[in-house]
Order: C-alpha cells, then sequence, then structure tokens
C-alpha cells in the first residue's frame, strides 16, 4: 500500500479534527439543556442518574461491534454516520415528551458515540503512524474544543430564550456540516490490515508484572478519567443550578470551565508528555484533580465550583490519550487488542458514576456525590506507575507469555 504525500497527510490529519471537534460539540449542546428536561419529566435525582447513564449503557453495547463495522466499512465512513446517528438520537432527548423516548434517544446517541469514538481514534492512530510523530492529544484537545463550543453555544441559547430543539436542530445542521467536510479529507481505501509484533521489555529493576495486570490497571485508570469526563457533564450544571442558586446560561460555567481546561491540558499535552512523561504527567494531573475538587466540596461556592471543575478538566487532560497510547503499544498483546479492551472498560466509567452520583445526591446532596471526584484523582496518582516514564518507549516490565 503506498504512502501517502505530506499535503495528504496533512489534510487527513484536519479531517480527523473535524470529527474529533464533531463528536465533542455533539452531546456537549445538550448537556446544559439536561436540567431542562430533568424538571419537565419530573425526574429525581436517582432517576435522572439512571436515565442518563443510558448513554454509557449504549455505548458499552455498540462498543464491541465497532472493530467489525471498521473491517467491513472503513473506519472513515464509519465515524461519519455515526456522527449522522448522533445527532439525529440527541434532537430526539431534547425533544422527548416522555421518560421512556428520552431514556431511548440517549441510549442510541451512545450507541453511535461508541461507534464514532472508536471510529475516530482508529483513524487518528492511522495518520499517526504515516506522519511518524505523536499527535495524539491534539487530536483529543479537538475534542475538548468542540465541547467547549458546544457548552458555550448552549449557554448563549439559554440566556436568549432559544428554546432547545431550535437550539439542537441548528447547531446538528452545523456539526453535520463540518463532519462532511472532514469525512471527505480523511484518508480513503480500506483500513490497515498488517499486524506489528509487540516484544515485551524490561528495563532497570523494576517489578516484572503480567500483561493481563498491566491491562487491568490501565483499564481502571480509564474508568478514573471517564467519571472525572462524565461527572462534569451530568452534574455540573445541575449543580450549579440547583444546589449554588447560578441561574441561566451562568449554570454551565462548571461545565465550561471543565471542557476550557481539557482543551488547554490537551493541547500542551504532546509537548509536556514528550517532556515529562506520561507517569509524571499522571501523578501530577491526579494531585491536581484531588486538590481541586476537594476545595470545591469542602467550600461549595459558584467560584470554588468553577475552579474545581477546571483543575479536575486540566488535571485528567492526557491521562485518557496516555492510556490508549499505552494499550495500543503494549507487549504482550495482538495490534488493538488492548485498545479495544480499555475503550469498552472506559465506557463503565460513565456507566457507573451518573446512577452512583443520583443515589447519593437523593440520600443527602448533589455535593457529596461530587466525591467521586477526588477519589477518582487519588486512583489515577496510586496506578500511574503502569504508564511510561517516557513518551517514546514502552518501558514497563511485562512479563513474557
Amino acid at each position: 500500500m503506498s504512502v501517502p504525500d505530506i499535503r495528504r497527510l496533512q489534510l487527513a490529519r484536519l479531517g480527523v479534527g473535524l470529527i474529533f471537534l464533531s463528536n465533542g460539540a455533539a452531546y456537549a449542546s445538550l448537556v446544559p439543556r439536561l436540567p431542562e428536561v430533568k424538571a419537565e419529566l419530573g425526574m429525581t435525582n436517582a432517576v435522572f442518574g439512571l436515565a442518563i447513564a443510558a448513554f454509557p449503557a449504549g455505548a458499552l453495547a455498540a462498543g464491541a461491534a465497532a472493530g467489525v463495522l471498521i473491517r467491513q466499512f472503513g473506519s472513515r465512513l464509519l465515524a461519519w454516520v455515526g456522527m449522522v446517528v448522533s445527532m439525529a438520537a440527541i434532537l430526539a432527548a431534547a425533544a422527548a415528551n416522555s421518560l421512556p423516548l428520552f431514556i431511548a434517544a440517549i441510549f442510541l446517541a451512545g450507541c453511535a458515540d461508541s461507534i464514532t469514538d472508536v471510529a475516530q481514534n482508529h483513524h487518528a492512530l492511522r495518520v499517526q503512524k504515516l506522519m511518524g510523530r505523536s499527535i495524539i492529544n491534539s487530536y483529543h484537545a479537538m475534542w475538548s474544543v468542540g465541547a467547549l463550543i458546544g457548552g458555550a453555544l448552549a449557554a448563549g441559547a439559554i440566556s436568549v430564550g432559544l428554546h432547545r430543539v431550535a437550539h439542537l436542530a441548528i447547531v446538528a445542521v452545523l456539526i453535520l456540516a463540518v463532519t462532511t467536510v472532514g469525512h471527505r479529507l480523511m484518508l480513503p481505501g480500506p483500513e490497515p490490515t498488517e499486524a506489528t509484533p509487540h516484544e515485551a521489555h524490561t528495563h532497570g529493576n523494576g517489578r516484572v508484572r503480567h500483561p493481563y495486570l498491566v491491562l487491568a490497571m490501565l483499564s481502571i485508570l480509564a474508568i478514573a478519567g471517564a467519571i472525572e469526563e462524565d461527572n462534569a457533564g451530568s452534574w455540573a450544571t445541575l449543580y450549579m443550578s440547583t444546589e449554588l442558586g447560578v441561574t441561566g446560561g451562568l449554570a454551565a460555567t462548571g461545565y465550561v470551565a471543565a471542557m476550557g481546561s481539557h482543551f488547554l491540558g490537551r493541547i500542551t499535552g504532546d509537548w509536556l508528555v514528550n517532556r515529562l512523561g506520561q507517569r509524571t504527567m499522571a501523578r501530577l494531573g491526579g494531585v491536581l484533580l484531588v486538590l481541586g475538587t476537594a476545595i470545591m466540596i469542602v467550600f461549595p461556592s459558584p467560584w470554588t465550583t468553577i475552579l474545581g471543575y477546571a483543575c479536575a478538566g486540566y488535571g485528567v487532560a492526557t491521562v485518557v490519550p496516555s492510556i490508549f497510547e499505552a494499550a495500543d503499544s503494549m507487549p504482550g498483546f495482538k495490534p488493538g487488542t488492548a485498545l479495544t479492551v480499555v475503550s469498552l472498560t472506559l465506557r463503565i466509567g460513565f456507566l457507573a458514576s451518573p446512577p452512583l452520583v443520583g443515589l447519593i445526591a437523593d440520600a443527602s446532596a448533589i455535593r457529596w456525590g461530587l466525591l467521586v471526584l477526588p477519589i477518582s484523582g487519588l486512583v489515577i496518582v496510586a496506578l500511574s506507575g503502569v504508564l511510561s516514564s517516557r513518551h517514546e518507549t514502552w518501558d514497563v516490565p511485562v512479563l513474557d507469555k
């Protein structure tokens, strides 16, 4: 198979970036409107948490099929189709007039998001391999930009009194236009199928770990990172509006702060990880997550909440991309196997977090449900040793199978 020239690769990089941008903006456009849906459908905090959990449930249900679909139809087409279905489902969720319809729409959105997520990351790694340098954090930065734009536009729509269905219909048209451009710029042709063997490495006096143990640790790290991302989307706006008394579009500022700091962390992520290593960045990020969210829980106010979510967003910005890279290059597994497992277990964090926080919130307050954030930060600090101390090579000792 011929290697595309540098201009074609640059266009493909832009195309994948537009898919990441659109994927980030899609669900983020609905998030600030969720308190309206919750109120209109008369949901309790626990029911709301369970309803929102339909999104990661759908992602888990569809994620296992993503690899087969990619091999059958290609990541380029699959990413575009996934975005079309995502926006249709999100628009249906905004218009839902009953709880079952809302849950069904959210479930379908989760299914489509999972397919898009695997397809866009698969294509991103394909472009990265051809370019010969790390660009994965910049792709995730584009996702954060999309989430920031989606959340900010939603806050603006709320401020001017635009109905959520009209707001999301406009967003759907814009996102599908951007996604279509991205699809046309991505690499054509079938997916590469050649396997690259992974060799086990041992360095220094480090303790040798079994590949399955390393994969389990990476999966738990992914769950901890997912908890932060889900919490900002599911609970930040509701917490600020119901327990801190923030009104109108300003109630979305906690979520916007999380997504904005996510972007800053990821746009600088490749530079920092290349210099400090995945392990150090994860430890520093986990500490920042613990400190920032602990302050917002102990001293509840709009400003400490914005600060806490900003610290959380920046703290975990490079964690999930580092986990994906580590899994993809991990010795002891066939290419793509560890990445698929980590991608699926990542969704467990999204699935478990909303109902857990909702149950705690109904028993006490949303504020105490937010304790999952500093706890996830402690998990990241504790397990960061499984990541590489350098960017270029896998240096966690792994036992030969």
